[in-house]
């Protein structure tokens, strides 16, 4: 069976439940269906201290790519359990949390790396968390948890770590999504419109990840035009360029170069 090219999410709760209809997944592996194969590997509640062990064996080592389909992108998208207060266990410092992404950054990009992924053919995007509305989270901690909890995160607190997200990619030569201020300004920059984005306080709906899918398409087409999903040729041809005569012929399985 001829090897798909691909693009890995790796992320949090935010990734991992963006295969739902109107997702960032979904919306992505629609974007590239017969082109490139979209692999969530998002793991809800996980911060970057517990997402560095699976980073480790989701991402392909040098010595295994041979073998195996070419990541032609992958998007890192952690935040916004790190961002969690002091207390809870799922906080990691800034600073901290900054090293652990330019760890993922390095694996990939030190060549003396075990996960070493040569720059011309596999791309990192960076994602800061999005904003957060404190009262729809509190809310749910009072009222689904049992015992209720009491609230574990603040709305000024996660832009910090958004803002060490952009300091990261600055450093390291690394695009970034700045998911903070796309959603922060879709609401008017008004907490209580946040809902419209956030229903839960925390996690993104359709309306949501829309703007997520945009900034990535955009990101992709300014960064890597081969990459842009409307120029990537598919794997198989169109039924109309098949050769009716002879079939087999025609029907080998293209990569990206």
């Amino acid at each position: 069976m001829a090897s798909v090219d691909n693009i890995i999410l790796f992320g949090d709760s935010i990734t991992e439940v963006s295969w739902q209809a109107g997702g960032l997944g979904f919306l992505l592996a629609d974007a590239y269906r017969r082109k490139l194969d979209v692999l969530n590997r998002g793991f809800g509640g996980y911060n970057t201290e517990w997402a560095l062990p699976i980073f480790e064996q989701v991402i392909p080592k040098k010595d295994e790519q041979a073998h195996l389909p070419t990541t032609r992108l992958v998007v890192i998208w952690f935040g916004a359990n790190d961002a969690a207060l002091p207390g809870s266990p799922q906080h990691v410092p800034l600073e901290r949390y900054k090293a652990n992404l330019a760890t993922m950054v390095s694996m990939l990009r030190d060549p003396s790396s075990e996960w070493y992924h040569a720059p011309e053919r596999t791309k990192i995007l960076l994602v800061t968390p999005p904003p957060i509305e404190e009262k729809a989270i509190a809310h749910v901690l009072a009222t689904v948890f049992n015992p209720p909890q009491p609230l574990d995160r603040q709305f000024d607190n996660t832009k910090l770590y958004a803002e060490a997200v952009k300091a990261v990619g600055a450093e390291h030569d690394v695009p970034v999504i700045d998911m903070w201020s796309a959603i922060w300004d879709a609401a008017g920059q008004n907490v209580e419109a946040l809902g419209q984005f956030l229903p839960d306080g925390l996690h993104l709906n359709a309306a949501g990840y829309k703007h997520a899918f945009d900034l990535i398409v955009d990101a992709i087409a300014k960064n890597w035009p081969e990459l842009k999903h409307s120029d990537v040729k598919q794997v198989y041809p169109h039924w109309s360029n098949i050769d009716k005569a002879n079939p087999r012929l025609s029907l080998r399985a293209q990569k990206l170069p």
